[in-house]
């Protein structure tokens, strides 16, 4: 579900929304999770790992950015230790040339797989949740839609999505573009498969 350049942020990171920033420890996992998503860019000329791109996107979201140039602000002024827990290795003589610029984060946002990211941080979501509450089968789930504020298709249309929140923890373990051609009922299926998956049910 690829969003166009007048969203805020992509609407997959919209499910990390209102949760804790992640500490040191969380980053590996986070990195593992990412590395699933499909980079869609001619590897030549890359020069940042998508996996840092995003990371660094959702650690500033995680610190309540709320919109691209928030996040290319959190980018600019993130300490080094933080930049190497994701990977970036900036000169430490010319820091700022090989800093991410948000320019990167808005174009590589704008081609991404949304649903490969919205599943890929699903599932970061859910082991970060099985980690602090100690796992278990047992769980409630409510399943809502909500519109996103601030971000549109091209055509105009708002961006509604389709979304599993965890009842203990608040997570949002899965969510789905709905889509203008279809409706939320058609979608519930495809958004428990995605839930099974993250969750690493069969």
């Amino acid at each position: 579900m690829p969003a166009n350049a007048s969203s805020l942020i992509q609407p997959a990171l919209d499910q990390l929304d209102g949760q804790p920033a992640a500490d040191p420890g969380e980053v590996p996992g986070l990195l593992e999770r990412l590395a699933q998503v499909p980079d869609p860019r001619d590897p030549r000329g890359v020069r940042h790992r998508l996996t840092v791109v995003l990371a660094l996107t959702a650690c500033a979201v995680l610190t309540s950015a709320t919109s691209l140039l928030a996040v290319g602000e959190w980018i600019a002024d993130a300490p080094m230790h933080v930049l190497e827990a994701v990977g970036l290795h900036p000169d430490p003589r010319m820091p700022q040339r090989d800093r991410l610029a948000e320019s990167t984060v808005r174009r590589v946002l704008a081609r991404l797989d949304g649903d490969a990211l919205d599943a890929a941080l699903g599932r970061w979501l859910a082991d970060r949740r099985e980690h602090t509450a100690g796992g278990g089968d047992l769980r409630g789930l409510a399943v809502d839609g909500k519109s996103l504020r601030g971000a549109a298709r091209a055509a105009g249309r708002k961006i509604h999505l389709l979304a599993a929140l965890d009842h203990t923890s608040r997570l949002v373990l899965a969510q789905l573009d709905v889509g203008d051609k279809t409706n939320e009922v058609t979608r519930f299926r495809p958004l428990l498969d995605t839930l099974t998956t993250s969750l690493g049910r069969p």
